[in-house]
């Protein structure tokens, strides 16, 4: 199904907002110190490469004190960072680390006096406390109580949470202990983590480089062995880009079973149907158990206790979206990376791989930008992007604030003034060809995937790109955003470095409520492919 005239036209003036906000940037942006090729450290302390189920294994066997288990964590991270790369760039600050971690050290005192007065045994431990001891960090868009609870957005520094979020709550009430929250992009709207409030976030692989977003702080950190398990949020990639760019596995769930309250911003309109909550770690057999925590009450929805067969599943692959005029191309070394996933599959499973294609995918973006603004049930529309960057005042005026950018003296992300920017080019009018496109796209994939089925499909079309270089592309995100708009549950899977020294990875994608599927696809290809690879090592 073609594009109207009107419609192409649109896709032309996103294209030209683009180039200009780049030329724009070219002129005006600050120069950054020269970062290229360096990278993290190796992780010299064996407590840090171990999973969480591990290290909560020794915990509760009183191998490891909890006490010393995150204090060891905590000097870890802080000797992370050479030549002064500042707490700040993997953490979000300093009093988001919890005043130097003072109330993690007290929390894990706490633990250390529940093992020496349980009298049932490591089984009983295990069961009620399944993450006791381990150190968990938090996206700071969720509510951690007591924690910055900004977004990135200078209006709301100084907010602090009150409460904590269900998932956080419930990770917490399995034992495991917050070390503090992670930076974002502005407004969880931008796949940099970028803001006027904390400042920029590095990737551990090369520190030139982007973590990602909006989970972004999230996927470096854990991506440098600087925390165990975390906690995301993604409506068009925000777990799978940082993971995926950081060299960790994370979990996009099918939306409705984890909670996404007390986020920031929340969602409005239909949004609640694309907004997943799920977990990030660097071991693959840390994503079911924290999904049956994180889940809580709606596990049931899941089939996470059934053993799957992989021997019967339906394998397909789609090497690209069929070229659209807004993404770039997927690079040699990714398509080549997933082909050999695919072989893998092959020649272990004794499966077939079949490839596919959708021709609709090549209108991911638009379908993408389509569906997130629709009204909800009641025909009430969601809340504009530039309403959100004017919080609790205006709405916020783009082209204003871009000429304020120039001089320096906007509190807005040239990232945010950007998606404020793409968001006036949108018809009035919802295009019914989109809808049309997305409704067929919908049924084909469901019914290709059925209960049995899945597919791989490229992470991103290149691998991490260097800070503020998403302005150069801003829409290669659909290729994780169009998940989110179909509704499915998908895995993250790290492959290893390419030639770069750069993560590389797949999107492994099930039917609807099919979570357990991707789930132990991930474990096999972790099994395969080595799963996460220490950033310092050689």
């Amino acid at each position: 199904m073609a594009l109207s005239r009107l419609e192409r036209a649109q896709v032309w003036l996103l294209k030209a907002v683009t180039e200009v906000l780049v030329i724009v940037f070219r002129f005006f942006s600050p120069r950054r110190p020269a970062l290229s090729g360096k990278k993290l450290p190796p992780v010299r302390n064996p407590l840090l490469l171990m999973s969480a189920t591990q290290l909560a294994k020794k915990i509760r066997r009183k191998e490891k004190t909890s006490g010393l288990t995150t204090f060891t964590e905590v000097t870890s991270v802080n000797s992370l960072f050479p030549d002064n790369f500042l707490w700040s760039q993997l953490l979000v600050s300093v009093r988001a680390a919890r005043l130097w971690f003072a109330a993690a050290l007290q929390e894990a005192a706490q633990v250390d006096k529940l093992i020496e007065e349980e009298t049932g045994g490591e089984e009983v431990l295990e069961d009620r406390l399944p993450l006791l001891g381990v150190p968990l960090s938090v996206k700071e868009s969720y509510a951690l109580q007591g924690m910055p609870f900004t977004t990135g957005l200078v209006s709301r520094r100084g907010i602090v949470a009150t409460v904590d979020a269900p998932p956080v709550a419930l990770l917490k009430r399995a034992g495991a202990i917050p070390l503090g929250v992670t930076n974002t992009s502005e407004l969880c709207m931008w796949y940099e983590s970028h803001n006027h409030i904390y400042g920029i976030t590095n990737n551990p692989y090369d520190l030139e480089r982007i973590p990602g977003g909006s989970s972004g702080g999230e996927g470096s950190i854990l991506g440098a062995a600087g925390s165990v398990i975390g906690v995301g949020s993604d409506i068009g990639g925000s777990i799978r880009m940082p993971c995926f760019f950081n060299g960790i596995f994370g979990h996009k769930t099918t939306p409705g079973v984890v909670s996404c309250e007390n986020q920031y911003p929340p969602s409005s309109g239909r949004q609640e149907e694309y907004l997943s909550s799920g977990p990030m770690c660097r071991y693959a057999e840390d994503l079911l158990p924290m999904l049956k925590i994180m889940a809580g009450p709606r596990v049931d929805m899941l089939s996470l206790n059934t053993k799957v067969d992989l021997k019967k599943l339906r394998f397909f692959t789609i090497p690209h979206d069929g070229g659209s005029p807004l993404t770039t191309p997927v690079s040699k070394e990714l398509v080549d990376i997933q082909r050999k996933v695919a072989e893998r599959l092959e020649a272990d499973l004794g499966v077939k791989v079949q490839e596919v294609h959708f021709p609709e995918l090549r209108y991911s973006f638009q379908i993408w930008d389509t569906y997130m603004v629709l009204p909800d049930k009641e025909g009430k529309p969601p809340q504009m992007f530039a309403e959100l960057m004017g919080e609790p005042g205006r709405p916020a005026w783009p082209l204003w604030e871009l000429l304020k950018w120039m001089i320096g003296r906007s509190d807005h992300t040239l990232a945010a003034i950007a998606v404020g920017l793409i968001e006036m080019t949108r018809m009035s009018k919802t295009p019914s060809s989109i809808i049309q496109m997305k409704e067929k796209l919908q049924k084909e994939v469901d019914e290709l995937l059925g209960a049995d089925g899945v597919f791989l499909y490229p992470s991103h079309p290149k691998v991490a790109p260097k800070h503020h270089h998403p302005l150069l592309r801003p829409f290669d995100f659909s290729y994780t955003g169009i998940i989110n708009m179909l509704g499915l549950p998908v895995t993250q899977c790290p492959l290893g470095v390419g030639e770069e020294g750069l993560p590389l990875g797949v999107q492994v994608v099930a039917g609807k409520l099919q979570d357990h599927l991707t789930l132990a696809v991930a474990l096999h290809l972790e099994k395969t492919f080595g799963g996460w690879k220490d950033p310092g090592a050689n």
